[in-house]
C-alpha cells in the first residue's frame, strides 16, 4: 500500500531528517520544496533568485510560486503510488491548493504528521546549523557535527568550508517562527478537521525515538 504523506511542524523541528527516514523504510519519493529551492539557489537559476529574497528575510515564498513546484512534481510517475511532502503546505491557501491538486487526480492525503517542538529548543537547535559551501549538506554542531571542524566531509568537496547561513542566525530564525505561528500553525486545526492529523512530541527526544512513535502510526495505517 502507498502514503500519500505530509510533514508537518516549525522550521527546525525535524521534518526533513524524519521525511528521509520514512522515505527510505516505505519505498516513498521524497518531495522537500526547501531541497528545490536551495538546489535553485546554488545554480543560480531565475527561481534560486525570486527565491533568496525571501529566505533571507525569514519569510515565505509566496503561494503561487510554491504550488507551480510541487504541483509539477507531483504529476511524475514516481508518485502514483505514495509520497511524502516535506515543507509544504505551508499555509492554508497551499494546504487548499493541494487538496484541489489531489482532488483532480482522483487522490487524497493518508496521514499529516505533526512534529511538536517548543520554540525554546528550536532556537537552540538552528543556531548550530552550518551548510557545506560547495554542495549544501548541513551539519549540526551539537549533533551531527562535521569530522574536522568547519569544512565539509564530502570528498568531492575537498573540504569546503562550511557557512552559517542568514536563514540559520538567531534574528532569521525568531522570525521565521513568528511567521509560522501566524501563518503555517493553522495548518493543524485543517488536517484535524479533515481526520488525519497525527501529532508527535519532538521536544527533548532523539530522532530515534520520535521516529519510532511516527513507524508505530503509519504502521498501523498501513495494516488497515
Amino acid at each position: 500500500m502507498g502514503l500519500r504523506i505530509v510533514m508537518l511542524g516549525a522550521p527546525g523541528a525535524g521534518k526533513g531528517t524524519q521525511a528521509k527516514r520514512i522515505a527510505q523504510v516505505y519505498g516513498l519519493p521524497h518531495i522537500s520544496t526547501g531541497d528545490i529551492f536551495r538546489e535553485n539557489l546554488r545554480n543560480g537559476t531565475d527561481l534560486g533568485r525570486q527565491v533568496q529574497q525571501y529566505m533571507d528575510a525569514g519569510r515565505l515564498v509566496p503561494d503561487d510560486l510554491t504550488c507551480a513546484i510541487v504541483a509539477d512534481r507531483l504529476a511524475k510517475d514516481d508518485c502514483r503510488a505514495g509520497y511524502i511532502l516535506d515543507g509544504f503546505p505551508r499555509s492554508l491557501p497551499q494546504a487548499e491548493a493541494l487538496e484541489k491538486v489531489l482532488a483532480d487526480h482522483g487522490t487524497k492525503l493518508d496521514v499529516a504528521v505533526n512534529i511538536d517542538v517548543q520554540d525554546a529548543e528550536i532556537v537552540d537547535r538552528l543556531t548550530a546549523r552550518r551548510s557545506c559551501s560547495k554542495c549544501g549538506r548541513i551539519y549540526n554542531l551539537k549533533f551531527d557535527a562535521p569530522k574536522e571542524a568547519g569544512v565539509c566531509d564530502e570528498p568531492a568537496c575537498e573540504k569546503a568550508p562550511l557557512i552559517h547561513r542568514r536563514d540559520d542566525q538567531e534574528e532569521t530564525i525568531r522570525e521565521r517562527l513568528r511567521v509560522y505561528h501566524e501563518t503555517t500553525e493553522p495548518i493543524i486545526a485543517f488536517y484535524e478537521r479533515a481526520g488525519i492529523l497525527e501529532t508527535v512530541s519532538g521536544t527533548g527526544r532523539t530522532p530515534d525515538t520520535v521516529f519510532a512513535t511516527i513507524e508505530e502510526t503509519l504502521a498501523a495505517l498501513v495494516a488497515d
